[in-house]
């Protein structure tokens, strides 16, 4: 690793294949995986259909640039805007979920540049949210130890305490809210679904834009395609990423604001190319194939029956579960618990992440088996009792 930048903590692990929630290091070593590589892997390591989509378009096409119509990026478009209920609405593509919501920010900027007689440029967001890691998302995210070594940052954003506390920040110079339903990073905290609707109705009475942040919650990872369906909300704007491509780089904003950006205003290179647009098809087809057929949840229901044994048969270590669908974590009594947790489980060879200050977090493949399932919970009990003594 001496010619890569030191920018993460790695373990000393080398995965060299994997199927369904399963991943093989060098060795030989079987892990289940309970993170999804942060919730990417929403179809499962190395699904045959995705992969041939992928080498299908791979000996085809590739990339020819936005310069020119990309059949593909049209039907995911149109699938995204269908599935999300926001019709009407138009879809920009990018490659990742900070770009995306780089590009929620420019929409809503340009939204309150044009429509009225001031200028409206503040961005509200929420203390303990996470939005990306470019200097504008950075500014975004409400958590100051992200902030940290790279100011000065893009002026016009302020952070909320929480959800009652955003009236108190709004005023004729904001333009948008921007929040994630179920905080990720933050330690999966979900939010009222009365509170969510009242803010909604609120900021359309006052032509405030709302910006849901779905780059995890998004692509059927809280049980529904959008966890906005679940709060029954229809926001103004929405972004997605991760789960979206299976593994391959992908971003998506979705817009009811359709006639804001011109030709000029904003662009990317690779995004939406015919490589991710494909995965991003066939993805689609085979989470709906699977919400359907009802494995979704009854995977959902399987998952969230073992945490709860796990919470259970351990009430000294965890204090409760948190989170939606298959977008979950249990609460620990400390943050040091909690990485002894994640390293033991490691020993074990299961798959685990963390979140907040002292949250266990799970994103498995949505596509998880019951075996998987029994599996993976299994050894993370060996871990826990490793930690307990």
């Amino acid at each position: 690793m001496e010619f890569l930048l030191n920018t993460y903590k790695r373990l000393n692990i080398q995965f060299i294949k994997g199927k369904g929630a399963t991943l093989y290091d060098t060795e030989g070593r079987d892990f289940i995986d309970f993170g999804s590589g942060i919730g990417v892997t929403s179809v499962g390591h190395n699904n045959s259909r995705l992969g041939e989509a992928i080498c299908h378009q791979a000996k085809t096409l590739l990339h020819t640039s936005n310069l020119y119509r990309i059949p593909p990026q049209e039907e995911l478009g149109e699938r995204l805007v269908k599935l999300s209920g926001m019709e009407p609405a138009g879809v920009f593509f990018c490659n990742s979920g900070a770009e995306a919501n780089e590009t929620a920010l420019k929409i809503a900027r340009k939204y309150g540049e044009v429509n009225g007689e001031i200028k409206r440029y503040k961005i509200i967001t929420l203390k303990n949210s996470f939005h990306g890691r470019t200097i504008s998302t950075l500014k975004a995210t409400g958590q100051p130890k992200f902030h940290t070594y790279f100011g000065p940052f893009p002026d016009g954003f302020e952070y909320a305490d929480s959800i009652k506390d955003i009236y108190n920040h709004l005023d004729d110079r904001t333009v948008g809210v921007m929040l994630e339903l179920i905080q990720g990073e933050g330690g999966i905290n979900p939010f009222k679904p009365t509170e969510i609707r009242q803010l909604s109705e609120e900021l359309k009475k006052r032509d405030i834009l709302l910006i849901v942040d779905e780059v995890q919650t998004g692509v059927y990872r809280t049980g529904e395609f959008l966890a906005s369906q679940l709060y029954q909300i229809t926001p103004d704007i929405v972004t997605l990423a991760k789960g979206l491509g299976g593994g391959v780089p992908i971003g998506a904003v979705i817009s009811r604001l359709t006639d804001i950006l011109q030709p000029g205003d904003h662009g990317s290179t690779f995004g939406g190319n015919y490589l991710a647009t494909r995965a991003g098809l066939e993805v689609l087809t085979i989470l709906e194939e699977f919400y359907n057929s009802g494995k979704l949840e009854e995977g959902i229901k399987l998952f969230t029956a073992n945490l709860e044994k796990l919470k259970n048969r351990f009430p000294t270590i965890f204090t409760g579960i948190t989170g939606k669908g298959l977008m979950v974590g249990l609460k620990v009594t400390t943050g040091e618990i909690r990485d002894k947790i994640l390293e033991k489980g490691v020993e074990e060879r299961v798959l685990t992440l963390k979140a907040g200050s002292n949250t266990l977090r799970f994103l498995p493949p949505l596509t998880i088996t019951p075996s998987e399932i029994g599996e993976g919970f299994k050894r993370l009990t060996a871990g826990i009792k490793k930690v307990i003594g």
